[in-house]
């Protein structure tokens, strides 16, 4: 297993073709593609491989030094249950030691599952 992190040239199309065939993810669909790879590079994105399979992702945002948002989290079905999703979330605390980690998530029982503490709530604002 190589974790590291993302780069444009090796692994966006994989990764694009990753969230293409996640039932879902919408990232690849044609209005938000373009401006999904962008984030891609300008967030904090790890990639995971098993061999040279990309398997598994996870994309982040960095709060004025303070927070970490982890907004996105991903590995493939074949590969769940091998940890993999863990050792990308210990990507962060590794590169960002001093900063609080938290989790903007729609599977929160995986999180509680993997012993995460929940200390909030997202709301969506409307349009008006």
């Amino acid at each position: 297993m190589l974790i590291r992190r993302y780069n444009k040239i090796t692994d966006e199309g994989k990764l694009m073709k990753m969230i293409e065939d996640e039932e879902g993810w919408d990232y690849a669909n044609e209005t938000l593609a373009e401006k999904y790879k962008l984030a891609l590079e300008t967030s904090i994105t790890y990639v995971a491989y098993q061999e040279d399979v990309l398997c598994g992702y996870s994309r982040s945002l960095n709060d004025f030094g303070e927070y970490i948002y982890v907004c996105d989290l991903l590995v493939m079905p074949a590969y769940r249950g091998k940890e993999i999703g863990k050792k990308l979330m210990e990507c962060i605390y590794e590169d960002y030691p001093y900063q609080v980690v938290y989790v903007m998530s729609d599977v929160d029982g995986y999180y509680e599952k993997v012993g995460y503490k929940r200390t909030g709530s997202i709301f969506e604002v409307p349009c008006r």
